[in-house]
């Protein structure tokens, strides 16, 4: 029997070794599987390591059993609740389990659904505020053609992409040479009757801090007081929401204070999830209009459906649901808490160089950003830059206005980061600080070590 001529050739011996790969249209003939899987592994090698990403909060490890429920998961789209009515369940049982976390009352009823990540978590409870918002409004006869949010320049761009895309008024409080956050002083000044929601973060994305959300809370309070005004807080929890529960039980920031109507969390961060899952939950039911969720019937059953997306996998809904089988309270404890024992350890040995002056008290986040101390003839893009030849990605940038003067290098310290990474970011640091400087005389110059 004679065999096809492809079946004898090596992976890397046929002719699309020596030819440029299709880019802008479809090619003619077909490749066989191994063949179309190096070409895209090959581009992807080109890339940055996920492991030695310090640049993003997205989760870039699983356990084995998890990535066989996400390959489950993805032949299932979620939305289809009549073909698969135990998906939906699993969601509910999801969002009642971080409702508990976020300490909702069962008396309440909160409610809330999964997203594809925190962007579409927010603005889908910041269109329930603005409906609210209407309706009492014209309920008064008043006019509601006006409506603006109060937010800080801290806060994630998805929070002016609302604004922008909903016809919103943005009110963007800057922040100060001396303070990275917002809290109610601030807001006040913000503030007046056609504001829909105000927004507080629990760990920003610029220096891991947090808004102060009490003292916003507790203003709040005394303005629905003084003139009847109910303003309500989305606490943007997207990076916070799986660290605090776990780290500091007793802090104040989310469904225990009055004017929190909604929260944000972004499960693929510390939720220990790939990319691709965010959660909205809502204080109760009257806090999203009625006339926000829509009815479907054509999937086979009538279900209700509230999102800015519609068909999507269900891998990261059933991966998340493992985890919380899997880990329970205790096992997210301790894996939190090694997270943050890991962040402590690289923010000490970090002020230990004596080069790098700390904008984070990592207390209750683990992330990790400094400054450069003085005037040296490096910045830190240039350390960035460097770090990069050691396979180390870390961002380098200015802070919002009107902080935008300030320089800084974000490290967020995730499951994966282990003590052992930690040293050996610790002496590529210090090297690249003493070549920068030029107090690294030639032969003690390594090379690039190839963690990458």
């Amino acid at each position: 029997m004679a065999m096809n001529d492809d079946a004898l050739t090596p992976t890397y011996g046929g002719r699309w070794c020596s030819e440029s790969i299709p880019k802008h249209q479809l090619p003619e003939n077909t490749l066989l599987p191994e063949t179309a899987y190096r070409i895209v592994m090959d581009e992807l090698n080109l890339d940055g390591n996920p492991a030695l990403n310090l640049a993003s909060f997205v989760s870039t490890w699983m356990e084995p059993e998890a990535e066989k429920l996400f390959m489950h998961g993805a032949t299932r789209n979620l939305v289809d609740q009549d073909e698969y009515p135990q998906l939906q369940l699993i969601e509910q049982r999801v969002i009642r389990m971080q409702a508990s976390l976020f300490n909702a009352s069962d008396h309440d009823q909160p409610i809330g659904f999964t997203t594809v990540g925190s962007s579409e978590a927010i603005m889908l409870a910041l269109l329930a505020h603005k409906w609210n918002w209407r309706a009492q409004r014209e309920a008064a006869g008043l006019d509601s053609h006006r409506p603006n949010v109060v937010f800080g320049a801290d806060a994630h761009t998805c929070w002016e992409k609302f604004a922008r895309y909903f016809d919103v008024e943005m009110r963007c409080i800057p922040l100060q040479e001396d303070r990275y956050t917002i809290n109610g002083a601030d807001v006040m000044a913000h503030i007046d009757d056609n504001t829909i929601a105000v927004g507080a973060v629990i760990g920003t994305t610029f220096t891991g801090q947090m808004d102060d959300v009490v003292d916003i809370n507790d203003r709040l309070i005394q303005h629905h007081q003084r003139t009847g005004q109910d303003i309500p807080i989305h606490v943007d929890a997207a990076s916070g929401g799986f660290i605090l529960p776990f780290v500091a039980p007793d802090f104040l920031w989310d469904f225990r204070l009055q004017q929190v109507r909604s929260i944000n969390v972004s499960n693929h961060k510390y939720g220990l999830v790939y990319a691709g899952l965010g959660s909205v939950i809502f204080r109760d039911q009257q806090v999203l209009h009625k006339d926000l969720p829509f009815k479907v019937n054509y999937l086979g059953g009538e279900m209700e459906n509230y999102s800015l997306n519609f068909s999507r996998s269900s891998a990261m809904l059933l991966v998340q649901y493992y985890h919380f089988l899997r880990l329970g309270m205790d096992g997210y404890r301790r894996i939190i808490h090694q997270v943050m024992e890991n962040a402590h350890y690289l923010e000490n040995r970090l002020l230990e160089q004596g080069v790098f002056q700390l904008l984070t008290d990592v207390k209750h986040l683990p992330v990790v950003v400094v400054r450069l101390m003085g005037q040296p003839s490096y910045t830190v893009f240039d350390l960035s830059d460097q770090l990069r030849k050691f396979g180390w990605i870390i961002p380098a940038y200015t802070l919002p206005s009107n902080a935008c003067d300030i320089s800084v290098m974000r490290m967020v310290v995730k499951e994966n980061f282990s003590r052992d990474l930690a040293d050996k970011l610790l002496e590529d640091i210090h090297q690249v600080v003493n070549r920068l400087s030029g107090s690294q005389s030639p032969e003690s110059r390594g090379g690039i070590h190839g963690v990458c």
